[in-house]
């Protein structure tokens, strides 16, 4: 009995000492598994940051690259200036020795420019000023035939053509009654426009012109016959004779060909041409009213 209590008491401690030891080597060994956990932990926040560390210089370099490729930008926009500038220099020189003929040259530009515009202005005026006697022509003899009368513009020029059977017996310079009423709406308006200066021309066709006491072929019967209209103009309606002019042009300018009787017809005519009023262009050239 004694030595079984001996044994007792000699394994007692070695029990407890077992049982301590493994108590703590638990503890330690969960210690280890939370430590070995933050390690691990700490291992990917690393890698993170070197991983993160990496991309930032990636950055950096990317935008290193690009402040370089700005710079030299910068350096060429530098040169360019700097060479803009000394051919601005070169250029100051230059103008600077003919700043006095640029000047005059600029403004001749200005006056041509604006004495272009002057003609076109006037021309318009011209124009508009010629469509409205025309319009007023064709109301005062519009009860007539066009065949027999015919008003026009061509070339800026306005041109009345009065058939010789309105006005003239065949082969006459005499003008009829008819020729008389038909003049007088023609003059009524040509009175209207005081400024208006105008030419009567004759026409005859190529049928030679049988001479006699006094008339020695078309070119007479094509004065005698823009004459006749003159006078009656002046002398029955009260025309200025200052405003008038008479000529003729026999055979040679015709509005058709001669091979016809119609053709024949259409070119025995008289003609009144409303000339220009080339006194208003002819102030536009002068010194002062051309600007130049």
């Amino acid at each position: 009995m004694r030595i079984k209590n001996g044994i007792m008491l000699g394994l007692l401690p070695v029990v407890l000492f077992s049982c301590v030891s493994s108590k703590k080597f638990k503890e330690a060994e969960a210690k280890y598994t939370q430590l070995n956990g933050a390690y691990a932990e700490m291992q990917g926040k690393l890698r993170d940051c070197e991983s993160n560390l990496n991309n930032a210089n990636n950055d950096i370099s990317k935008k290193k690259g690009e402040i370089d490729a700005l710079n030299t930008q910068i350096d060429l926009l530098k040169q360019n200036n700097n060479a803009a500038l000394k051919q601005l220099q070169d250029l100051s020189v230059i103008s600077g020795a003919q700043a006095e003929s640029i000047k005059k040259s600029l403004d001749n530009i200005g006056a041509k420019d604006m004495y272009i515009k002057d003609l076109q202005s006037e021309m318009a005026r011209k124009d508009s000023l010629n469509m409205a006697l025309v319009m007023n022509l064709k109301g005062a003899v519009g009860d007539l035939n066009d065949q027999d009368i015919n008003i026009k513009v061509d070339k800026g020029v306005v041109f009345i053509d009065i058939s010789d059977k309105l006005l003239f017996k065949s082969g006459s310079f005499d003008l009829t009654d008819q020729a008389k009423v038909v003049l007088g709406k023609v003059a009524k308006v040509l009175l209207n426009q005081p400024n208006i200066e105008f030419m009567v021309e004759g026409h005859t066709d190529n049928v030679p012109y049988k001479k006699n006491a006094y008339l020695l072929d078309n070119w007479d019967l094509s004065v005698k016959r823009a004459t006749s209209v003159v006078r009656v103009l002046q002398n029955d309606y009260g025309i200025p004779p200052a405003r008038m002019a008479a000529a003729g042009r026999s055979e040679y300018l015709p509005v058709t060909s001669n091979d016809t009787p119609e053709g024949k017809a259409a070119n025995r005519r008289t003609r009144i041409v409303i000339l220009p009023q080339l006194d208003q262009f002819f102030k536009l050239l002068e010194p002062n009213g051309g600007r130049q």
